[in-house]
Formats: structure tokens, sequence, C-alpha cells
């Protein structure tokens, strides 16, 4: 029976060769919706000055700051509205300009309209003057060209996780084919005679497919791309022919299963994996102990396949576990929970030989309330939990009190 840190182990080997998958060009200037950050495959370089020209800062005027004297008066020249092009200034003048517009040639200042007098704009037409308070320094208020970046620098470095900011920085310099880390494609499956979809009816001892909609969430959360979600009955036949089908016609870079895993007399995906190379074991764990993992030979293609137990929690916990730190950090993102350490509000009893996984609140005090039972059905039990509790390999009982590790879920 291996370990969780032995089967940890095995999954990152068995897709390691994903992180040499080709990135993909992003053509579109919005950001791609998806649950994660995307994450840059390679360096991007600033095609222009940013800004592009010298702008002003400020409402106000344009003036050389040499011209400028207390009660002195200036005629006031054409207003200069953003986008409106680059202008001259004449000397002796002081241009009502707009912020962002561009500072007009032989203007090195910009005096902001509330230190003007009159403090509001004049009408655009010719017998205004202007008077100020006091001189002004060349360059005040003045945006320089690239005085943020200067074309040919560095804009971005592969592997920046990009968030709003830089979606911005890429659309102020125009850059609209950006590589980024292609999501890991899945084909997730659920199986079991007794599932159906969350609209369909239910029909006596049926139930809902939680692992579809609660795994298709995961997925995407660590970065990866569901690109079909079956449910598929206790049929190996039919699972083979679904296979054939969605790999016919969609590229896939995983197959995530649940259910069919143990040693039951319907073990769909047993029947159907292990012959093309996968293998089933248990790991030392509770919630999740049966597991399958390997590269499966399908209709001439190898193919990844991670086979999770059926139950919502096994599965889940099993993800967590397993699965999400392998593919956030092959989408580069950071892969590790936050890991809390707090003590226990109770007493709590767990079977030595097992790293057992509880579900968990943290209180405002610090301390760490287990929410539910150890059951792989308490599926309402994880999503009223904000922490994954661990209890290791050699814990029997814990007394209250005692200090416990969780993640942050």
């Amino acid at each position: 029976m291996p370990s969780v840190s032995e089967y940890q182990s095995a999954i990152r080997a068995l897709l390691s060769p994903l992180a040499a998958r080709e990135p993909e060009w992003w053509t579109d200037p919005r950001p791609p919706a998806a649950p994660a950050p995307r994450v840059l495959a390679a360096d991007v370089s600033n095609p222009l000055d940013l800004p592009p020209f010298d702008n002003s800062q400020m409402d106000g005027y344009a003036v050389r700051a040499a011209e400028v004297h207390p009660g002195s008066a200036l005629a006031v020249a054409p207003h200069i509205a953003a986008g409106a092009g680059l202008a001259r200034l004449k000397p002796g003048t002081a241009a009502p300009i707009m912020t962002g517009a561009a500072v007009p040639l032989g203007a090195d200042a910009i005096i902001p309209i509330e230190a003007s007098d009159p403090n509001s704009f004049l009408p655009d037409e010719p017998g205004h003057s202007v008077r100020f308070a006091g001189p002004v320094e060349p360059g005040a208020f003045v945006r320089r060209r690239s005085s943020d970046l200067a074309a040919g620098q560095m804009l971005l470095i592969a592997g920046t996780v990009l968030g709003p900011a830089h979606w911005g920085v890429l659309a102020s310099a125009g850059v609209t084919r950006v590589p980024l880390l292609r999501r890991v494609r899945v084909l997730l499956i659920s199986t079991g005679d007794e599932l159906r979809a969350p609209e369909a009816p239910l029909d006596p001892a049926t139930i809902h497919d939680a692992n579809g909609a609660s795994l298709t969430a995961a997925l995407e959360e660590a970065g990866a791309e569901v690109v079909r979600a079956e449910v598929v009955r206790d049929d190996a036949v039919a699972a083979r022919a679904l296979l054939a089908e969605v790999l016919a016609s969609t590229p896939v870079d995983l197959i995530l299963s649940t259910g069919g895993v143990s040693a039951g007399a319907y073990e769909v995906v047993r029947d159907v994996f292990e012959s093309a190379g996968v293998a089933f074991t248990s790991v030392s764990m509770q919630p999740g102990g049966p597991q399958g993992q390997g590269v499966a030979r399908l209709d001439g293609a190898d193919l990844p396949v991670v086979a999770f137990p059926g139950n919502p929690v096994s599965a889940l916990v099993s993800f967590e576990m397993f699965l999400r730190p392998v593919l956030r950090g092959l989408h580069g993102l950071p892969a590790q929970r936050p890991v809390i350490r707090g003590p226990l509000v109770a007493a709590v009893e767990s079977p030595v030989a097992k790293h057992q996984v509880r579900r968990g609140r943290l209180r405002p005090d610090g301390s760490i309330e287990l929410v539910g039972g150890p059951g792989s059905h308490l599926l309402h039990s994880y999503a009223a939990s904000d922490l994954l509790v661990h209890l290791p390999v050699g814990v029997h009982e814990l007394p209250a009190g005692a200090t416990v590790d969780a993640w942050a879920i």
C-alpha cells in the first residue's frame, strides 16, 4: 500500500511530460475568460515607448517655464484636448490643456488650472490672458515619453501570472498576440449505473452526479480545461465506444475518471483501463484509498489516466492531495494550499495506518473545528468547510487542544 507521498510522486512523474506541451497564441485583445489566471509562455518585449509622447498630468496650462513670473500675463492660446494631435506653443502664450493631451512643442511645464487666475478655462477665442501666482519648474506635471517603459525593453517575462495590470500594459503597448502556457485538456468521466445528470429526474435507487460539477470547477481553478464531461454506465463496451468517439474528435491530454476503481463486481474503470496499462492500488489515505494511474494505450494513442474513487468527498480529497498541485505547477500557478496550524476544538480519532483528511473550519480565535465525520459521502459538510485537516499516519487519537496542520481551501 503506497503512502500519500509515494503516490504524489507517482502522479507527478505520470504528468511530467505535459510540461513540454507547446504554448498557445492568444490573439484576442481581451483576456481569456478562465477561473484561474493565465501564464506567459515566453518573454514579451515592448514595441513602443510608454507613454508614446510627453503628455499632461493635469488639466491646466502648458507654458514655457522661463516666461512665468508672479503677476505677469500670458495670452491664452487655443485649447489642446486629449487626442487632438501635436500643437506648437507660441512664445508669450499659455495653452489650456487637458489631462492626457500631448504637451505642445515649445512648452516644458504644466500649471494646474487651480493655480491660475482666473482658475477656470477661458473661452477658446482670441483676446484672453491668464496670470499665475508664482514661477514653475521645467518638467512640472509633464509625463515624459517612455517614463513608464522605453521601446525595446522587456515588457513582461516568461512565467508571469497575468493579472489585470499585466493585461492592461499589454493592451497599452498594442500587443495583441500573446504566448500563453496551453491549458491541459481533460476528459472527465463519472461512472456508475446509479448516476443521473443534475437536470435529469431520479429513478428509484439513483442519484445525481456531483463529481462532474465539483471536479470541473476544481480542474478549471487548477488551470486545466475540461473538454468533455461525461457520465458512463457500468458497461465496459459502452465506455470503450465513448472513449473512441471522444478521442477521435477531441484533443485530450489527460483522462480523469471517478468510480469503478475498487474491488466490486462492476468496476468499469478497471475493466477498461487496467488491460490498457493503468495500475490500480490502494493508498494509505482516508478517504480516497482506492486509486488508479498510468499511461493507457487507447486506439493507438498513449494517454495518462488518473482514476479516483466515486464517492464525492473521496474524489475531491484525492484531487487536492494528488492532482491539484501538479496541474497548478504545470500551469505556472502557485501549487500548494496555504498551511494553517491551530488547536483542535474537540478530540478526534484516526486509523493509525492511514493519513486521514478531515474537513474543518477555522474559528475566529484560531482554533480548528472539525465539520461532519470522516464519511466519504458527506459532501455538504465539505461545502461548509474552509479547511482540510491532516491527521498523518501514526496518529490514533488527539485530544482537544492538540495542534494540527490544515490546508486553507
